[in-house]
């Protein structure tokens, strides 16, 4: 994995059970707190994805026919492995991708707690059903029965913002359903990946269950492209999406792609709570999250007082150093990240919006940002900033509320703030969203509950029995007795 307290090192798959070493184009991946080069990544690529899809292919083969009570166990010794690692692995990731140590904690835990919870759930996921195939005259006198099973190999696509967490929600659902797995992390979550497998080889895990290949986009499109992958599941940007949509071709394809994600606050809404919980969701972890909050919609009678209250809690937030166990807001990923967002910014100023709460940038750090009167042409409305930016908007009623609210592309999660039970089901029956969270802020999430997009955030949930079957398929068998 590389320790960061010695130079650069070279990170290459991991496949079979041991390194598997390969010659491809090298990546430098450059740590977000001080721009220095930690690691050397090298591109698997085609050749790579081969090798590392075989060796599931092969997993998958031998242990085709492992009862659910294996995989229970397979699962129970992940993530007791996993907990007990939990420091080393949320070092890692606030290391690599800059996520404040004290969130990057509770994603080490949730990790195994999520496998936890699969390996509870998967004895109790529906295997089947009968089907009543004498509903027509010629079905009379036969019997008709589906049952779930696997796809053989599962090609997992993970990002880099919370690289364990992302990583968890689609291998243990794939383990559960029979799977075996190839994973390719986002360059700055490959350490993290890599621990991932070499620690669940510890654990027991044989040997070519999951792999992980090293790279970036050509080794993405080679693996979603392999014949020999069944199913492919990615998390990530919707122009990413669309790319591999396109290899995946004719198999499944499940996607978690970009978002714009819009909370909304009616007049009767707990204001001081709901600023609190949507500053919170808009620039803890630098608004890295597909359901960080960003289109603020506020009813125009509350929202002096929500805006003061707004700018007030986005205030409280720490902005500094990953390793400081009280910063909220640290380095974003990389400097382009960065820039990216601070040229959304600009773009929306010159089109006319004013800021309510100025950004300060040094290197990758950020502190948050909040802009009214942004008009709709501006980047800020139309596109996923991805950055520890909101915008604040006015709206006249929930007729307008939900107009503005499903004024996007995008249809991942999305919140809204009322003490109206009659309003809270209006927005749950008009709010174009896969997930929609009452007196939560968009980027609260559990991990229960079927999790995914509309329109052009993606298809598919994931969820710990929506993932499951999500990641399996369903077979029919009728037979004349």
């Amino acid at each position: 994995m590389g320790m960061m307290d010695g130079g650069p090192v070279r990170l290459t798959s991991y496949v079979g059970g041991s390194t598997l070493a390969h010659d491809g184009a090298v990546l430098d991946l450059v740590r977000p707190q001080d721009g220095k080069v930690h690691a050397h990544l090298v591109e698997a690529g085609a050749a790579g994805v081969a090798e590392a899809v075989a060796s599931a292919k092969a997993a998958f083969a031998k242990h085709r026919k492992s009862t659910i009570a294996q995989r229970v166990a397979w699962l129970k010794a992940a993530q007791a492995t996993i907990a007990a690692n939990a420091d080393m692995i949320a070092d890692l990731i606030s290391a690599d991708v800059g996520k404040p140590i004290r969130l990057a904690k509770f994603e080490a835990r949730r990790s195994a707690e999520f496998i936890e919870a699969t390996a509870n759930a998967l004895p109790h996921v529906p295997a089947g059903e009968v089907v009543p195939v004498d509903a027509t005259a010629n079905g009379a006198g036969h019997f008709g029965f589906t049952r779930r099973v696997a796809y053989g190999v599962v090609g997992a696509i993970t990002p880099f913002n919370a690289p364990a967490n992302l990583l968890v929600q689609k291998v243990a659902p794939a383990i559960a359903a029979g799977n075996a797995v190839v994973v390719k992390p986002a360059p700055s979550g490959t350490r993290t990946a890599l621990a991932f497998a070499r620690l669940l080889r510890e654990a027991g895990w044989p040997e070519g269950l999951f792999n992980v290949v090293t790279g970036d986009r050509e080794t993405a499109l080679a693996l979603a492209a392999h014949p020999d992958v069944g199913v492919v599941s990615f998390t990530g940007g919707t122009t990413a999406g669309e790319a591999l949509a396109r290899a995946v071709g004719v198999r499944k394809f499940c996607s978690e792609l970009g978002s714009n994600a819009a909370n909304l606050v009616l007049a009767d809404a707990d204001i001081p709570d709901a600023a609190k919980k949507i500053a919170s969701a808009g620039f803890e972890a630098s608004g890295q999250q597909c359901i960080s909050a960003q289109r603020v919609l506020v009813d125009r009678a509350v929202i002096d007082a929500f805006a003061e209250k707004f700018v007030a809690a986005a205030k409280t937030l720490k902005v500094g150093a990953a390793e400081d166990p009280a910063t909220d807001v640290g380095p974003m990923v990389h400097r382009a990240s960065a820039d990216r967002v601070m040229s959304m910014c600009r773009d929306a100023i010159e089109k006319g919006a004013r800021y309510l709460l100025e950004p300060r940038q040094e290197d990758c750090i950020l502190s948050p940002a909040i802009l009214t009167d942004v008009p709709k042409s501006a980047r800020l409305w139309q596109e996923e900033v991805f950055g520890p930016v909101a915008i604040l908007v006015p709206f006249d009623g929930i007729d307008e509320a939900l107009a503005m609210a499903n004024d996007s592309p995008f249809g991942l999660q999305g919140a809204v703030f009322t003490s109206s039970l009659a309003s809270a089901m209006r927005v749950s029956e008009d709010f174009e969203v896969g997930a929609l969270w009452v007196n939560e802020a968009s980027r609260f999430r559990l991990d229960m509950y079927p999790f995914g997009g509309m329109k052009l955030s993606g298809t598919g949930r994931e969820g710990v029995r929506y993932a499951i079957e999500e990641l399996s398929q369903v077979k029919f068998t009728g037979f004349k007795p």
